[in-house]
């Protein structure tokens, strides 16, 4: 069985990475009860030559996994299944939906407060930052610079205890933006959105800065939904080689 790089099903040209064919794989077996819930999953040997993928990418998919809460890696033991379904992806110390609360509570707000408040030191180093962000190939390197975009709105909204807010929140935000980005393609939609957020602070828009940030983090909810959300059949297709 063959799970590096393949064209999606259906229409769109975005392919499926090594990595989430694995995780597609993995995940169905699970979902279908192959591995039952208290089931060791084979080791990383075994499924790297039973899938021809590198242990790089098998690691990936593992962590997704996890971070679905399907499973456990258990140091010295191996990965075990907990549960069939995704119920709610954790992120760090945080699960999705508890984080999602908080940023709408926080986040909106502080957008609009920034609009207002923003100095031009402020919109210099967010029209900087998002240059660099929409320069960035690097997944990793994205999604450092997407955590210090969210840090620069609420250092331009002036209250101290918004960074030290977002500050708190600020792995939990990084675990988010890599799960996104690698399973759901979100960094040209998330820069777009980014920029019109940029684009409201400038015009010092309250109101567009408060939509801009509302329909950014519909946008991190309705890519997750759409992650989590179960799969009625696990169908990836093999493809070229392992990028």
């Amino acid at each position: 069985m063959n799970l590096s790089d393949s064209q999606t099903g259906g229409a769109g040209p975005r392919r499926v990475s090594a990595m989430e064919a694995v995780l597609s794989h993995l995940r169905g077996a699970i979902e279908r009860g192959e591995y039952a819930i208290g089931d060791k999953l084979p080791s990383e040997a075994e499924l790297c030559r039973t899938l021809e993928v590198s242990r790089p990418v098998l690691r990936e998919a593992l962590r997704a996994l996890q971070t679905m809460g399907l499973t456990v890696s258990k140091t010295g033991k191996g990965t075990f299944v907990v549960a069939r379904t995704v119920e709610d992806p954790t992120f760090g110390d945080y699960a999705a939906s508890d984080l999602l609360e908080v940023r709408r509570h926080i986040e909106i707000p502080v957008a609009g407060y920034a609009a207002q408040r923003r100095t031009p030191e402020n919109l210099d180093h967010l029209a900087h930052l998002l240059d660099r962000m929409e320069r960035e190939t690097d997944t990793t390197a994205w999604v450092a610079m997407d955590t210090l975009f969210h840090l620069a709105v609420a250092e331009a909204a002036q209250n101290p205890v918004f960074r030290r807010v977002i500050e708190e929140i600020r792995d939990a935000l990084a675990r988010q933006s890599a799960f996104l980005n690698e399973l759901g393609g979100r960094r040209e939609q998330s820069n777009r959105e980014h920029r019109a957020i940029v684009e409201a602070l400038m015009d010092g828009s309250e109101n567009d800065a408060v939509e801009a940030m509302a329909h950014h983090l519909d946008r991190v909810e309705t890519t997750l939904t759409d992650i989590v959300r179960p799969r009625r059949a696990d169908t990836p297709t093999e493809g070229g080689p392992e990028a």
